[in-house]
């Protein structure tokens, strides 16, 4: 082992210190770059053709670079799928099909006819350069995720147009290759047909009924991560025995598990931090391998189809843009993050180059190979691939930078001036519900709170010390990492009190609390118990206050079903409250049933106008019987149900026998109570962030529809 260490031949075959070296340039890359305002993924790429078999020779590029690389690949695209808000998606979907046929016709006629006429490649050559050009990769998305506009408009058009150009700039190269076996016919259109249509129903509807088991069936964090590597790639291998490329499967694969992957879950982190830590790099130094700069120099042919095919792309891909930004009537920086996104020549473009070049149509009188793509168009497309890749993260950058300020100015600012705004304290006093306790806090907290979350155990003095202080310990110890796997440091708080209530209230008052989250006890009979601990805890107005009983995790709900009562608007809490309602249903992604009086739908779909949501309402006061709604309510659903206190607008007799309602009929099921928070603005300092603003809870109805854009006046950025 020392000999192979100490072996000065190049290129390195000891794997340790070859993967070391790698290591060294995924590390140093990124620092040394960020000085010079440069993103790391250019870095990355003139670092691997550098250090590969046509630079230095310092590394091969065999098979264990082409598989972690091709894992990247599919890792962008997945993540592309994975954190996509779907209901902007469905919102622009006909905006992401014209931006699709733009950014695939306009590139496809552009390098067609440049091609046939400037390059003087024959008709089946020059369409097959013109798709080439026509798909594109979303190189520069991690950049865009990284500012936090990946959710904005001109991403998800971007993100869905891709799917769209690059499914048929692969099926322009499916039906090339197969005329160039002769067996374009009818049987050739209904085999790929059916196919794509098989694959596209088994990821769309399978996947999510297989994730949703497996998520609800296995806890274990390290088993979760490799399920979904393992979807990525089934998705990727269906892909291609559909006849078309794996990236579009692991894109499917991403919209798939979309909504059972929650963006603030600690599952999510995971999945990003491992593809951008090392597969999205391997696959950027693998490309960087590709590139022969001694081609360049070898003849004049390559240069010229490099120049050809990179000023093709880059005027096809602007006019593409363009042509999305005003036809929507987009602004420049999201004009500029469109055109970053769209193009960058890499993964697709690699596919058709490489199959090209190993299609050979006829033999030279001397028996050399006439291949369908030439050496000189497979070199000058890596040249492509790195210009391209660098103006695409150069813009990326540029434009999301102007697009973060645009919509989430003073996100910072929020953040530090949070230390009397929204604070969320879980007390927890069960080990099996304290993580999903955390999730339902991760999950309604605005994107600025990163460190004003709580955990709280009571212990009582009357308990056997050492056990309560090793169990209450345990309690904390796991809301602690759970927070921490989503990148939020929640403050573990152990108190010592002879009564629970006096203990969590003396909290909430120290710690300057806004949202309380209790556990509810499934056990018999117990809601004398559970109505005296909550009741007692009403008393400080102060707070909005959730029961929650996890049966299952958020990420499997497939939608909320939830109650309000009469005159719950004239409430002070009512906007708070929804809000975060609206950011649990934009974190988990499932659908929201409201059953609310009349009056109350106007005021939703003005809400829904302004940061949409899938919901559904249906007029309901009947609270006499709630039980008319058990058959409203699937085993995979979540109850909701938004309560009052005595002697305010909403509150009404038939709330004191909840807890009975709950024990009998709901007890296995998934359900949520809410206790609005009842004091005006003026009643607590500093307590109301552009987050979570509350309107005058005297306004009526007709007033609150005119100052809707108050509520919620910036998109979420979470």
């Amino acid at each position: 082992m020392l000999l192979s260490i100490l072996d000065t031949t190049l290129p390195v075959t000891d794997p340790i210190l070859r993967y070391l070296i790698v290591i060294l340039i995924v590390l140093l890359a990124p620092i040394l770059l960020n000085k010079l305002k440069i993103p790391h993924l250019i870095g990355l790429i003139i670092a691997g053709a550098l250090t590969g078999p046509n630079g230095f020779g310092i590394l091969d590029r065999d098979s264990s670079i082409v598989v972690s690389g091709t894992t990247g690949l599919l890792y962008i695209m997945f993540l592309a799928g994975l954190e996509i808000d779907l209901i902007e998606f469905k919102k622009n979907k006909w905006k992401s099909i014209t931006f699709g046929m733009y950014t695939f016709c306009i590139p496809m006629i552009i390098g067609t006819l440049g091609s046939y006429y400037l390059l003087h490649f024959n008709w089946m050559t020059s369409i097959l350069l013109g798709s080439l050009i026509s798909s594109h990769t979303l190189l520069a998305y991690p950049i865009v995720s990284k500012l936090g506009v990946a959710k904005d408009r001109s991403v998800n058009i971007t993100v869905g147009g891709t799917m769209i150009t690059d499914t048929l700039a692969l099926l322009v190269l499916a039906v090339i290759v197969g005329m160039t076996k002769g067996k374009v016919d009818t049987a050739f259109w209904l085999r790929l047909t059916l196919s794509i249509m098989a694959f596209g129903l088994i990821v769309w509807f399978l996947f999510p009924v297989i994730g949703r088991w497996f998520f609800k069936k296995v806890e274990d964090k390290i088993s979760q991560f490799i399920f979904v590597l393992v979807m990525v790639y089934l998705g990727a291998v269906l892909a291609e025995l559909a006849g078309v490329e794996g990236i579009i499967g692991a894109f499917l694969s991403g919209l798939a598990l979309n909504r059972l992957i929650p963006a603030t879950s600690p599952l999510m982190n995971r999945v990003e931090f491992v593809g951008n830590a090392l597969f999205i790099p391997f696959f950027l130094i693998s490309v960087g391998m590709l590139i022969d700069f001694k081609a360049f120099v070898k003849d004049t042919e390559t240069i010229k189809v490099a120049a050809v095919l990179t000023v093709g792309v880059i005027v096809a891909k602007y006019l593409a843009a363009l042509a999305t930004a005003k036809t929507f009537r987009l602004n420049k920086p999201r004009l500029q993050v469109i055109f970053g996104l769209s193009v960058a020549q890499a993964a697709a473009t690699l596919a058709a180059v490489m199959v090209g070049y190993n299609i050979i149509i006829s033999e030279t009188p001397d028996g050399e190979p006439i291949r369908l793509l030439n050496e000189a168009v497979l070199n000058g497309s890596i040249l492509v691939i790195l210009i391209t890749c660098t103006l695409a993260s150069l813009t990326a950058q540029k434009g999301g930078q102007e697009l973060a300020k645009e919509t989430g100015g003073g996100a910072e600012e929020r953040s530090s001036n949070n230390e009397d705004g929204e604070k969320i304290m879980i007390a927890t006093n069960a080990l099996d519900k304290t993580e999903h306790l955390v999730q339902l806090a991760l999950s309604i907290k605005s994107a600025a709170n990163t460190d004003q979350v709580y955990a709280l155990h009571i212990i009582n003095k009357q308990d056997a010390p050492d056990e309560s202080d090793r169990a209450g310990k345990k309690m904390l110890e796991l809301a602690v990492h759970t927070g921490a796997a989503a990148d939020v440091k929640v403050t573990d708080i152990l108190r010592y009190d002879d009564n629970i209530i006096n203990g969590i209230t003396g909290e909430l008052k120290a710690n300057k609390i806004s949202d309380l989250i209790l556990g509810y006890s499934t056990k018999p009979y117990n809601s004398v118990k559970s109505f005296a601990l909550i009741n007692g805890i009403l008393d400080n107005e102060k707070i909005t206050m959730y029961v929650y009983n996890p049966v299952q995790p958020l990420s499997t709900i497939k939608n909320n079903v939830v109650v309000i009562p009469q005159h719950a608007e004239r409430e002070a809490g009512f906007f708070y409250w929804l809000s975060n309602l609206w950011t649990l249903a934009k974190h988990c992604g499932g659908g929201v049933k409201f059953f609310a009086p009349a009056n109350i739908e106007p005021l939703l779909q003005r809400l829904n106008e302004k940061n949409p949501i899938e919901y559904r309402f249906t007029a309901f006061t009947n609270w006499e019987d709630l039980l008319i709604l058990a058959r409203e309510i699937d085993k995979n659903d979540l109850l909701t149900v938004v309560l009052s206190r005595p002697k305010y607008p909403s509150y009404n007799q038939h709330m004191d026998r909840i807890f009975t309602y709950l024990d009998r009929y709901f007890r296995s099921g998934n359900f949520l109570l809410i206790y609005p928070i009842q004091v005006k603005p003026a009643d607590v300092d500093d307590f109301y962030t552009s987050d979570h603003q509350f309107l005058n809870p005297t306004m009526d109805l007709e007033g609150l529809g005119k100052d809707i854009g108050r509520i919620f006046n910036r998109e979420r950025q979470d």
